[in-house]
């Protein structure tokens, strides 16, 4: 009996231009998928996913991630750290104003589990959301002492109640670098930071290494870019293999070998409440995803001893 895969290139051809063999391609990738398991990390991962450039499919990475992890049994708890609010929309978690939020958390009004929630398609997935009030935290903090810590001590003392601890905590950034971003920044051990695969992405590079630095500088010594995802990748162009050949050739142990394509079903997932895990399981968007997400997941060994050894430095 034919698989999937053989079946649609005896419809659509099987040239490699073509759409059959494209659509079989991904097929075969999702069939494969589906027989893997993923590793879990022998320490939870704490990773922000940062980019002060607009665009760049930051928030659609972190959602994304976080549904392939959770849905390969992983436990991960995604922080909405930008008022605007998206990742919370994109995981199907009300966020509305008033709501219980990071904000509530970052006031020391209510702790992490008081606020956070689970998600509904994924039970491994838990969110705290965010909301439009996060948006005046950065004034109504700003003259505490510890005001680059408060997620982090948060964090702790989450950590130190629970029987329980998380594969993967993943911080969605809001576009800028202001105090949501450092406490952030102070709150985990790693970096993850998209790349759109576009000229300016890599001007914009250059700038966010350096304020990451800044911040291993002065907040957090043990801070690691651990990670490089090219988004938006578009196979068709030269120019899109070109932007991945620069990054790749300047963070050759820090960019994923996984690209994720243009696709309209990515853009279109969040509009329903959803990620595309769940709005289009089986499309190249999805399955990229979760290919991003087991590389991430394989890698886990080698990035927990260069933590474990900056730690040791810092010391």
């Amino acid at each position: 009996m034919e698989s999937a895969s053989e079946t649609i290139r005896r419809i659509f051809g099987s040239n490699s231009g073509s759409l059959g063999s494209e659509m079989a391609e991904v097929t075969s990738r999702y069939d494969a998928l589906n027989k893997v398991r993923f590793p879990k990390p022998k320490a939870t991962r704490y990773i922000a996913v940062a980019n002060q450039k607009g665009g760049v499919g930051k928030t659609t990475t972190t959602v994304n991630l976080a549904a392939s992890m959770a849905q390969a049994k992983q436990r991960v708890l995604v922080i909405d750290m930008d008022p605007q609010g998206n990742a919370s929309t994109a995981l199907g978690v009300n966020h509305n104003t008033g709501e219980p939020s990071v904000y509530d958390v970052l006031e020391s009004r209510k702790s992490i589990d008081e606020v956070k929630k689970t998600s509904e398609i994924f039970p491994t997935l838990d969110v705290i959301p965010s909301s439009i009030d996060l948006s005046g935290a950065e004034l109504e903090v700003a003259d505490l002492s510890n005001r680059n810590d408060l997620l982090k001590e948060a964090l702790e003392e989450s950590a130190q109640a629970s029987k329980k601890r998380y594969d993967y905590v993943i911080i969605d950034c809001p576009p800028s670098l202001g105090l949501l971003v450092i406490n952030a920044m102070c709150a985990v051990n790693e970096v993850l930071i998209p790349i759109q695969a576009e000229y300016y992405a890599l001007e914009g590079l250059k700038q966010l290494i350096q304020t990451i630095g800044l911040v291993q500088e002065h907040y957090n010594s043990t801070l690691l870019v651990s990670t490089m995802l090219v988004t938006m990748f578009d196979k068709r162009t030269l120019l899109s293999k070109e932007v991945y050949d620069q990054v790749k050739e300047h963070y050759p142990d820090i960019v994923l070998q996984t690209t994720i394509p243009r696709s309209v079903k990515i853009s279109e997932a969040p509009s329903f409440g959803k990620t595309v895990i769940e709005y289009d399981p089986r499309g190249s968007g999805a399955v990229s995803y979760r290919e991003a997400a087991l590389e991430i997941a394989r890698r886990s060994p080698q990035v927990l001893k260069t933590l474990e050894k900056r730690k040791q430095r810092s010391n």
